[in-house]
């Protein structure tokens, strides 16, 4: 099973930060691990800086930080709940640059990031410092939006967030069962029923439906021991379509509140592929997502 010793909750004061960082929390309280708290100060000079005296532009710097770490550690006090005691840190420099740095500095396990409700054309872009983080991450990204029915408990519980339907997504692939060992410790720790969801895109006769159907249920069957099925609350289902628009349905007719998802390596093609299933489903789904890399 999967060790998450440290986990990195970027934060941006936002709404969407408190709810990422909610979620942080909870799988920091649940997996006993330490997080780290984060904030960037991306600098960006006035026109007139340029023509000011150094010292005034040293002082402006210097203001900047200290009302960031004031204003984190303010964050920190307002939305810590019981039994969790992050690490502040504030770095300068490109948001998403400074965020890949750390975790990598740091060797950390999970990074938990917010989204800002994006539409229109920021939607489909998803936003940069997102995008770039899942993109180039070396460890498992998860995109936290307000949950399903588990919901997130009042301010100042034990627990912040109740996981009650994941969803685990799978091509049969070597990414895709390395995602699957997050996907049944997701689910164990917070005693979820999990779906093992396979959609089939390459259907094209009436007749080889029923086949393809029960040849995909007897594989996704194979992945999950005898032992592993008894302990979790496990369903299978087969869906036929595109992949990401069946995905993005399931998650919503189930009220799902959390989709695990395999990326996979980080060349020009596994970027296309990326593209295509697991940045579809953060960009176009309500729920939350985390995409663990192969």
């Amino acid at each position: 099973m999967p060790q998450i010793k440290q986990i990195l909750c970027p934060v941006d004061f936002s709404e969407s930060s408190a709810r990422a960082y909610d979620s942080a929390q909870s799988l920091a309280r649940h997996y006993q691990a330490r997080v780290f708290l984060q904030h960037v100060v991306d600098f960006e000079l006035p026109s007139y800086a340029y023509y000011a005296d150094a010292v005034y532009v040293i002082e402006f710097f210097q203001k900047i930080r200290d009302d960031a770490r004031k204003q984190l550690q303010d964050f920190a006090r307002s939305h810590t709940r019981t039994g969790v005691q992050p690490e502040c840190v504030v770095h300068e420099g490109g948001v998403a640059d400074s965020i890949l740095a750390f975790a990598a500095a740091q060797k950390v396990d999970l990074i938990v990031m917010g989204t800002h409700g994006l539409k229109g054309v920021d939607r489909v872009a998803l936003g940069s410092v997102a995008g770039k983080v899942l993109r180039k991450a070396r460890c498992p990204v998860l995109v936290s939006r307000k949950t399903g029915q588990g919901g997130v408990s009042p301010e100042g519980g034990q627990d912040s967030v109740h996981l009650r339907r994941v969803i685990f997504c799978t091509d049969f692939s070597d990414p895709a069962r390395r995602a699957l060992e997050y996907a049944l410790s997701v689910a164990a720790e917070y005693d979820a029923e999990i779906t093992l969801l396979h959609v089939l895109e390459e259907v094209q006769r009436l007749d080889n439906i029923k086949e393809a159907i029960a040849t995909a249920t007897k594989q996704i069957d194979k992945l999950v021991s005898t032992e592993e099925g008894k302990a979790a609350k496990i369903k299978t289902m087969v869906r036929i379509g595109r992949d990401y628009e069946q995905i993005i349905q399931f998650a919503s007719d189930i009220q799902a509140d959390l989709l695990i998802m395999a990326v996979r390596g980080r060349n020009a093609l596994d970027l296309a592929v990326f593209g295509s299933t697991t940045y579809r489903a953060v960009q176009l789904g309500s729920c939350s997502v985390l995409a663990v890399h192969g």
